[in-house]
């Protein structure tokens, strides 16, 4: 029996946050996930950093290099189709509702409907329960009345 291993690719096209493939040190990791955080959640996505540098800046910088600087970062699915994959997984755990309001952000960045995002998230009832899709319906009514006050700010500037 032959054990197959990963490919080490090191083609030079660029992968949705930017940086080749086969450019994984710390440095290339933590960049590329920045773009992607900046892309993806924006604002939100800072925030949550910002909130971390007082207690754990070390877990700050993870959540920027594995889930932004290697996972949203590769090829084969694009971001919308990740946001809709993470609003569900969320959704179904039932006890993220910040992260899934930063997700539902980050879904309205990478151009998911409204629309989209409650079907996700009315879908999960069937899988997760109706619990936990209440919870994420109630996560994304405020954060499309966030988005709708920020939009009205803005108009009136």
């Amino acid at each position: 029996m032959t054990q197959s291993t990963p490919s080490q690719s090191t083609t030079t096209s660029p992968k949705p946050g930017g940086a080749p493939s086969g450019a994984n040190t710390a440095q290339d990791r933590l960049a590329r996930g920045r773009r992607a955080l900046d892309s993806i959640d924006g604002e939100a996505g800072h925030n949550v950093i910002a909130a971390l540098a007082d207690i754990a800046p070390d877990f700050a910088t993870y959540v920027i290099e594995f889930p932004f600087g290697d996972i949203y970062s590769r090829p084969g699915l694009d971001l919308r189709s990740r946001e809709i994959a993470t609003i569900a997984a969320l959704t179904a755990l039932g006890n993220a509702s910040p992260q899934l309001k930063v997700h539902i952000h980050a879904g309205l960045n990478v151009g998911l409907s409204r629309t989209e995002i409650t079907e996700v998230i009315m879908q999960m009832a069937v899988y997760a329960g109706f619990p936990a899709a209440l919870n994420g319906l109630f996560a994304a009514k405020e954060v499309f009345a966030e988005a709708d006050a920020k939009a009205g700010e803005a108009v009136s500037v």
